[in-house]
């Protein structure tokens, strides 16, 4: 069956803006460490980052800009729906914040950060638990108003996004 155009006054399909979240970690530290399963990656870019040498950028200021959003910020138009796509190894969190701050993983903030109300449940608040993202699956965000949104992961803060909603 052939899709037909929308005629004048209908609406066609939502648009739909992707936004991948990305990490390297290295199965065999991260899973010791951490329990059997919290990091699946195999990564095809290079060498896995261990969970000691991410702790140290961590604490030196400088976490490792391979955990990430990929794009940082977009600008979309009113109704369309922004993709989260977990690409990564680890789970992650999309959580929409009034500011960037720490998460609720004390050892992945930033030297002096703690965490911004919005993540300081962790996942026994539904606000943030709904926002997970686990390895190769998706989240949906859609109805944000017009504005700007600034989203972070709660559990590793220094990915950040920001939409701006036209």
């Amino acid at each position: 069956m052939a899709l037909k155009p929308a005629a004048a006054g209908e609406q066609g399909p939502p648009r739909l803006a992707e936004v991948v979240a990305l990490d390297e970690c290295d199965p065999a530290t991260f899973n010791a460490a951490l329990g059997a399963g919290i990091c699946l990656n195999v990564t095809p870019f290079g060498s896995a980052v261990t969970l000691s040498d991410l702790l140290a950028s961590i604490a030196a200021g400088t976490p490792n800009p391979n955990w990430d959003f990929e794009p940082d910020s977009l600008t979309i138009k009113s109704g369309t729906i922004l993709e989260v796509v977990n690409q990564g190894g680890e789970p992650h969190t999309f959580t929409e914040v009034a500011k960037f701050g720490g998460g609720f993983v004390p050892p992945a903030n930033p030297p002096g950060e703690s965490a911004v109300p919005e993540c300081a449940g962790g996942f026994s608040d539904v606000k943030v638990a709904s926002t997970r993202i686990l390895q190769g699956s998706h989240l949906n965000i859609t109805g944000l108003s017009k504005g700007t949104h600034l989203f972070q992961c709660c559990i590793h803060p220094w990915m950040h996004f920001q939409v701006t909603v036209k």
